[in-house]
Protein backbone atom coordinates (compact mmCIF):
# COMPACT_ATOMS: atom_id res chain seq x y z
CA UNK A 1 0.00 0.00 0.00
CA UNK A 2 1.11 3.63 -0.94
CA UNK A 3 1.38 6.46 1.32
CA UNK A 4 0.97 9.77 1.03
CA UNK A 5 4.15 11.99 0.69
CA UNK A 6 4.93 13.70 3.71
CA UNK A 7 4.36 17.65 2.68
CA UNK A 8 6.57 20.32 3.56
CA UNK A 9 4.67 23.87 4.96
CA UNK A 10 6.98 26.62 4.31
CA UNK A 11 5.94 29.74 6.55
CA UNK A 12 6.72 33.07 4.88
CA UNK A 13 6.77 36.46 6.89
CA UNK A 14 5.75 39.53 4.66
CA UNK A 15 5.94 43.08 4.61
CA UNK A 16 2.47 44.21 4.29
CA UNK A 17 3.42 47.07 2.05
CA UNK A 18 5.32 45.00 -0.29
CA UNK A 19 3.31 43.63 -3.33
CA UNK A 20 5.81 41.49 -5.40
CA UNK A 21 6.96 38.62 -2.60
CA UNK A 22 4.34 36.73 -2.79
CA UNK A 23 3.60 36.42 -6.29
CA UNK A 24 7.32 35.54 -6.93
CA UNK A 25 7.98 33.29 -4.41
CA UNK A 26 4.93 31.59 -5.62
CA UNK A 27 5.90 30.98 -8.74
CA UNK A 28 8.89 29.86 -7.43
CA UNK A 29 7.45 27.04 -5.03
CA UNK A 30 5.13 26.00 -8.14
CA UNK A 31 8.57 24.73 -9.84
CA UNK A 32 9.34 22.31 -6.57
CA UNK A 33 7.33 19.10 -5.79
CA UNK A 34 3.63 19.80 -5.38
CA UNK A 35 4.11 18.90 -1.61
CA UNK A 36 5.73 21.50 -1.33
CA UNK A 37 3.40 24.49 -0.31
CA UNK A 38 3.94 27.91 0.87
CA UNK A 39 2.36 30.20 3.14
CA UNK A 40 2.17 33.70 4.10
CA UNK A 41 1.59 36.21 6.77
CA UNK A 42 1.93 39.72 7.09
CA UNK A 43 3.48 42.59 9.25
CA UNK A 44 3.39 46.46 9.29
CA UNK A 45 6.30 47.71 6.89
CA UNK A 46 5.73 50.77 5.12
CA UNK A 47 8.89 52.76 5.09
CA UNK A 48 12.83 51.70 5.37
CA UNK A 49 14.71 54.47 7.23
CA UNK A 50 17.37 54.63 10.32
CA UNK A 51 14.74 56.58 11.76
CA UNK A 52 13.29 54.97 15.45
CA UNK A 53 10.17 54.57 14.33
CA UNK A 54 11.48 52.77 11.01
CA UNK A 55 13.52 50.64 13.08
CA UNK A 56 10.97 49.31 15.42
CA UNK A 57 9.05 48.06 12.55
CA UNK A 58 11.31 45.14 12.89
CA UNK A 59 11.83 44.73 16.67
CA UNK A 60 11.53 41.37 17.32
CA UNK A 61 8.76 41.36 20.05
CA UNK A 62 6.63 43.40 18.00
CA UNK A 63 4.08 42.72 14.84
CA UNK A 64 6.54 40.31 13.65
CA UNK A 65 6.43 37.60 16.12
CA UNK A 66 2.88 38.06 16.17
CA UNK A 67 2.66 37.30 12.35
CA UNK A 68 5.16 34.51 13.30
CA UNK A 69 2.44 33.30 15.49
CA UNK A 70 -0.21 32.97 13.46
CA UNK A 71 2.50 30.86 10.89
CA UNK A 72 2.79 28.44 13.55
CA UNK A 73 -1.25 28.00 13.92
CA UNK A 74 -0.52 26.42 10.12
CA UNK A 75 1.62 24.10 11.63
CA UNK A 76 4.57 25.09 9.13
CA UNK A 77 7.44 23.17 8.80
CA UNK A 78 9.80 26.71 9.30
CA UNK A 79 9.36 30.03 8.90
CA UNK A 80 11.76 32.79 7.10
CA UNK A 81 11.61 36.45 7.34
CA UNK A 82 11.69 37.00 3.65
CA UNK A 83 13.18 41.13 4.25
CA UNK A 84 16.63 42.04 4.31
CA UNK A 85 16.37 43.96 7.52
CA UNK A 86 19.19 42.03 8.82
CA UNK A 87 21.39 44.33 6.36
CA UNK A 88 21.22 47.00 8.45
CA UNK A 89 20.11 46.70 11.70
CA UNK A 90 22.86 43.77 12.43
CA UNK A 91 22.70 40.18 11.45
CA UNK A 92 22.89 39.32 15.19
CA UNK A 93 19.28 41.06 14.84
CA UNK A 94 18.29 38.75 12.72
CA UNK A 95 19.70 35.84 14.43
CA UNK A 96 17.76 36.74 17.95
CA UNK A 97 14.34 36.88 16.49
CA UNK A 98 15.27 33.29 14.74
CA UNK A 99 15.96 32.23 18.00
CA UNK A 100 13.41 33.92 19.62
CA UNK A 101 10.43 32.33 17.04
CA UNK A 102 11.94 28.71 17.42
CA UNK A 103 11.95 29.33 21.35
CA UNK A 104 8.20 30.60 21.39
CA UNK A 105 6.34 28.50 18.62
CA UNK A 106 9.08 25.41 17.92
CA UNK A 107 9.73 26.37 14.56
CA UNK A 108 12.91 26.70 12.92
CA UNK A 109 13.50 29.99 11.18
CA UNK A 110 15.75 31.71 8.83
CA UNK A 111 16.44 34.88 6.79
CA UNK A 112 16.90 36.31 3.73
CA UNK A 113 19.99 38.16 5.02
CA UNK A 114 21.33 34.67 6.98
CA UNK A 115 20.69 32.57 4.41
CA UNK A 116 22.68 35.17 1.74
CA UNK A 117 25.27 35.08 4.50
CA UNK A 118 25.58 31.36 4.20
CA UNK A 119 25.64 30.94 0.63
CA UNK A 120 27.96 33.29 0.27
CA UNK A 121 30.45 31.59 2.90
CA UNK A 122 29.66 28.36 1.31
CA UNK A 123 30.90 29.59 -2.16
CA UNK A 124 33.99 31.52 -0.59
CA UNK A 125 32.71 34.61 -1.47
CA UNK A 126 34.02 37.82 0.39
CA UNK A 127 33.91 40.57 -2.43
CA UNK A 128 30.82 41.29 -3.92
CA UNK A 129 28.87 44.52 -5.09
CA UNK A 130 25.28 45.69 -4.05
CA UNK A 131 22.49 47.14 -5.98
CA UNK A 132 19.41 48.58 -3.66
CA UNK A 133 16.89 50.69 -3.60
CA UNK A 134 17.33 52.20 -0.21
CA UNK A 135 18.43 55.68 1.17
CA UNK A 136 21.60 56.92 1.61
CA UNK A 137 22.00 55.93 5.18
CA UNK A 138 20.88 52.64 5.20
CA UNK A 139 22.89 51.73 2.29
CA UNK A 140 25.90 52.87 4.43
CA UNK A 141 24.99 50.79 7.23
CA UNK A 142 24.34 48.00 4.76
CA UNK A 143 27.88 48.47 3.66
CA UNK A 144 28.97 49.05 6.94
CA UNK A 145 27.86 45.80 8.54
CA UNK A 146 29.20 43.20 5.81
CA UNK A 147 32.44 45.40 6.09
CA UNK A 148 32.74 44.52 9.70
CA UNK A 149 31.89 40.59 9.40
CA UNK A 150 34.62 40.55 6.86
CA UNK A 151 33.05 41.36 3.67
CA UNK A 152 34.29 43.64 0.74
CA UNK A 153 31.76 45.88 -0.95
CA UNK A 154 33.52 46.89 -3.65
CA UNK A 155 30.75 48.70 -5.34
CA UNK A 156 27.52 50.01 -5.21
CA UNK A 157 24.09 51.60 -6.44
CA UNK A 158 21.05 53.03 -4.63
CA UNK A 159 17.84 54.65 -5.43
CA UNK A 160 17.24 56.89 -2.42
CA UNK A 161 13.26 55.16 -2.76
CA UNK A 162 11.75 56.27 0.89
CA UNK A 163 8.86 54.71 0.82
CA UNK A 164 8.70 50.58 0.89
CA UNK A 165 5.95 50.18 -1.63
CA UNK A 166 7.49 52.36 -4.42
CA UNK A 167 10.30 50.02 -4.34
CA UNK A 168 7.80 48.00 -6.32
CA UNK A 169 7.38 50.35 -9.33
CA UNK A 170 11.15 49.82 -9.80
CA UNK A 171 11.67 48.60 -13.53
CA UNK A 172 13.78 46.13 -14.97
CA UNK A 173 16.08 48.95 -17.13
CA UNK A 174 16.59 50.99 -13.58
CA UNK A 175 18.10 47.44 -12.40
CA UNK A 176 19.68 46.93 -15.70
CA UNK A 177 21.00 50.55 -15.56
CA UNK A 178 21.86 49.89 -11.69
CA UNK A 179 24.14 46.79 -12.63
CA UNK A 180 25.73 48.02 -15.18
CA UNK A 181 27.13 51.42 -13.10
CA UNK A 182 28.43 49.16 -10.42
CA UNK A 183 29.81 47.03 -13.11
CA UNK A 184 31.49 50.17 -14.21
CA UNK A 185 32.74 51.38 -10.47
CA UNK A 186 34.44 47.84 -10.52
CA UNK A 187 38.64 47.92 -11.28
CA UNK A 188 38.46 47.83 -14.92
CA UNK A 189 34.64 47.10 -14.68
CA UNK A 190 34.68 43.42 -14.79
CA UNK A 191 33.24 40.80 -13.41
CA UNK A 192 36.62 39.63 -12.13
CA UNK A 193 36.99 42.33 -9.63
CA UNK A 194 34.10 41.28 -7.17
CA UNK A 195 32.53 37.85 -6.88
CA UNK A 196 28.87 38.46 -7.45
CA UNK A 197 26.54 40.85 -7.65
CA UNK A 198 23.72 40.83 -5.30
CA UNK A 199 20.34 42.69 -6.23
CA UNK A 200 18.97 43.66 -3.27
CA UNK A 201 16.32 45.02 -5.04
CA UNK A 202 14.91 41.71 -6.10
CA UNK A 203 14.90 40.17 -2.37
CA UNK A 204 14.00 43.13 -0.39
CA UNK A 205 10.94 44.88 1.04
CA UNK A 206 8.44 45.84 -1.57
CA UNK A 207 10.45 44.07 -4.44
Amino acid sequence: MSTKPKSLRLGILVPSSNTALEPLTSAIISQLSPNVTVHFSRFSVTKISLEASALLQFDTHGPIMAAARLLADAHVDVIGWSGTSGGWLGFDEDERLCQAITDELGVPATTSTLALNRALDLLEIKKFAFVTPYLDDVQARIVEVYSKAGYEVVAESHLRIPTNIAIADVSEEMLDRQVKEVMEKGRGGSWGDFDVLYEFACCAEGE
